[in-house]
């Protein structure tokens, strides 16, 4: 069992949100700060940075965007459900705009690609718990 799922069991009292969606929502929103935090690193690496400089912005916004979205969710108590949509919402926003970006790089860096995939899934996983969230 992932520690995420470990920590919601041992909330005290009823989280009043799909526990499955959260545990992959805070999972894919940590996955993909660290996704984008290395691809920006490598994008630094590559020879050709100045043409990545749009992409490197992306990935550390993004990167910044889902590390705060996965704390925000990480906390249950009194939760302000206009504060939760909002981020969520930014989250999603941030990584359809960084995985586009990167998917215009894929063709000739693999960390683009991987970085393009992880913010779909992140993308996704935002999208579909911001659906339940009345």
């Amino acid at each position: 069992m992932a520690v995420i799922d470990q920590m919601l069991d041992a909330y005290p009292s009823e989280l009043g949100i799909d526990k499955a969606l959260l545990a992959e929502c805070i999972s894919a929103c940590l996955e993909c700060s660290q996704s984008c935090t290395a691809c920006a690193d490598a994008c630094l690496a590559e020879g050709m940075v100045a043409d990545l400089t749009k992409c490197i912005r992306l990935d550390l916004d993004c990167a910044d965007i889902c590390a705060a979205t996965a704390s925000v969710l990480s906390r249950h108590t009194q939760r302000n459900v206009e504060l939760t949509r909002a981020m969520l919402e930014a989250c999603r926003v941030a990584c359809e705009a960084c995985a586009k970006e990167c998917e215009q790089h894929a063709d000739m860096h693999d960390h683009c690609t991987v970085c393009a995939a992880t913010c779909r899934r992140c993308e996704q996983a935002c999208a579909a718990l911001l659906a339940t969230i009345a």
